[in-house]
C-alpha cells in the first residue's frame, strides 16, 4: 500500500489478510505500532527500542480478534514515542498527514492510526489511549473514536504505558463499521434495548473551549437535550483547583508508573528521544512515589464520585478536545498550553475508566470538532447504540 500520507511506521510491509468470513471482512485496519503483529517488531515510535526488542511471536488480542472476524490488517501506524504524547508529531518518523484539517495536527499519540483512517488509506485502525490517545485525533480528524471502559477489551500484546490508565481504543470514519468493528472488541452486541435516558453536562468542561468552540458545541448539545431532556449542569472539577488539580493528579499516577515500566530499559540503553519526550520522560523520573500515592485516594474518590453520577442511564458531555488541532507551525509554549487543557478534558474518563465515545459533529473554521459522551463503567455498548439512534434522528 502506497503511504501517502506518513501514516505508517517506515521500512515496514505488514500485510496479513482476514478469515475468509466474518462480520469484518473485507474491510482493512492499521495497527498502532504498540501492538504485536507476529514476525514483525513492535517498534513503539522509537528505534532505539525496536533495536533492542524481537519480533512478536503472536499477534496482540485485538488484532488477532479483527483478523479472525475478517478484516485484512494493512500496516503498522506511526505512534508517538513510547506513546508518551498526544501531538502526533514523531522525532524520528515525522507527522502523519490530517487529511480532514490540512497544516495541522493529527493529535497523537495515535497519530498513524487517525491519518490511515482519515485520509482514507484503511477503513478502521486500533489505538490506544492512556490520557486521551484516541479521543483527540478523533477529534482532531473528525473521526468516531471509543476509549472504553478500562479492562473491557484485552490489553495483551499491546505496549503498556501507565498501567492502570491504558485501553484499547479503535477508531473509524463511518458509524456502521465503527459500531461493528466495536462488537468484537466489546464480545457484545450492540442494540437499542438500554439507551441513554438522561443528560448530565460538565459545565466547567466547556470552559476551557475557546468562544468558537464552544459556539461550535452548542448546538450539538441542545439537540442532546430535546432527545434525553434539560441536561443537569455540574462542576465536576476538584473545588478550589478545578479540571487542573484532577489533570495534575492524572500526570503524577502516570508518571510513576511509566518510569516503573520503562525507567531500567531506559537507565540501560539511553535511547534517543526527542527533545520534548526526553524531557517528559525525564520528569517522570524524578517524580516521587509519595505524590502520586497521595493522589490515589483523591482517584478513588473521583471514580465513586462519576460512576454514582452516571449510574441509572445517564450520559455526560463534554468537548473532546478544547479546540480543533493546532498548526503545524504552533509554537512549543502554545502546544504546551493546548495540551494541558486537553489532558483536564481527557483525564476524567482515564482516572475513573470509564468509557468515553468522541463523535465527529461540530466544525470550526473547516475544521473538525469532536463532543463526547461519558458513560458508567461497562456502558460502551449503550454509548454506541445511542450515537446510532442519534445519528439516524439528524440524518
Amino acid at each position: 500500500m502506497k503511504d501517502r500520507l506518513n501514516a505508517l511506521v517506515p521500512g515496514t510491509d505488514v500485510n496479513v489478510a482476514g478469515a475468509a468470513d466474518g462480520p469484518l471482512h473485507g474491510w482493512t485496519f492499521v495497527a498502532k505500532d504498540l501492538f504485536d503483529v507476529t514476525g514483525h517488531v513492535t517498534g513503539c515510535g522509537n528505534p532505539d527500542w525496536a533495536r533492542t526488542h524481537q519480533p512478536a511471536k503472536r499477534n496482540a488480542w485485538a488484532v488477532q480478534a479483527w483478523l479472525d472476524s475478517g478484516a485484512n490488517l494493512v500496516g503498522k501506524a506511526i505512534t508517538d514515542e513510547l506513546a508518551y504524547s498526544l501531538s502526533g508529531q514523531n522525532f524520528h518518523y515525522g507527522t502523519p498527514v490530517n487529511s480532514s484539517a490540512p497544516g495541522r495536527i493529527t493529535g497523537g499519540s495515535s497519530c498513524g492510526s487517525a491519518s490511515a483512517v482519515c485520509g482514507g488509506l484503511t477503513d478502521l485502525a486500533l489505538g490506544s489511549d492512556t490520557g486521551g490517545s484516541i479521543r483527540v485525533p478523533a477529534s482532531y480528524c473528525g473521526l468516531f473514536g471509543l476509549r472504553p471502559s478500562h479492562g473491557c477489551i484485552p490489553i495483551d500484546g499491546v505496549m503498556p504505558l501507565a498501567p492502570s490508565l491504558d485501553a484499547v481504543g479503535w477508531i473509524a470514519r463511518d458509524i456502521e463499521p465503527f459500531i461493528k468493528a466495536g462488537e468484537v472488541l466489546l464480545q457484545e452486541t450492540v442494540d437499542e434495548a438500554k439507551l441513554p435516558e438522561r443528560l448530565v453536562v460538565f459545565e466547567d468542561t466547556f470552559a476551557l473551549t475557546s468562544e468558537s468552540s464552544k459556539a461550535a458545541l452548542e448546538p450539538v448539545v441542545s439537540r442532546l437535550e430535546a432527545r434525553l431532556g434539560k441536561a443537569e449542569r455540574i462542576m465536576v472539577g476538584e473545588p478550589g483547583g478545578g479540571l487542573a488539580e484532577w489533570m495534575r493528579r492524572f500526570r503524577k499516577i502516570q508518571a510513576r508508573e511509566i518510569w516503573s515500566v520503562h525507567g531500567a530499559w531506559i537507565s540501560e540503553v539511553r535511547p534517543q528521544f526527542g527533545p520534548e519526550i526526553a524531557e517528559r520522560f525525564q520528569w517522570a523520573e524524578n517524580q516521587s512515589d509519595q505524590d502520586a500515592e497521595r493522589a490515589k485516594p483523591e482517584r478513588e474518590a473521583l471514580t465513586v464520585r462519576l460512576s454514582e453520577l452516571l449510574q441509572g442511564g445517564t450520559v455526560a458531555c463534554l468537548p473532546s478536545t478544547p479546540g480543533i488541532a493546532p498548526l503545524l507551525r504552533a509554537s512549543g509554549e502554545d502546544l504546551a498550553e493546548h495540551r494541558s487543557n486537553v489532558l483536564a478534558l481527557a483525564c476524567l474518563a482515564s482516572l475513573a475508566g470509564l468509557p468515553q465515545l468522541s463523535l465527529p459533529l461540530a466544525q470550526v473554521e473547516g475544521c473538525p470538532l469532536g463532543i463526547s459522551l461519558l458513560g458508567e463503567p461497562g456502558s460502551d455498548a449503550s454509548l454506541l447504540a445511542f450515537s446510532r439512534s442519534f445519528l439516524q434522528e439528524a440524518s
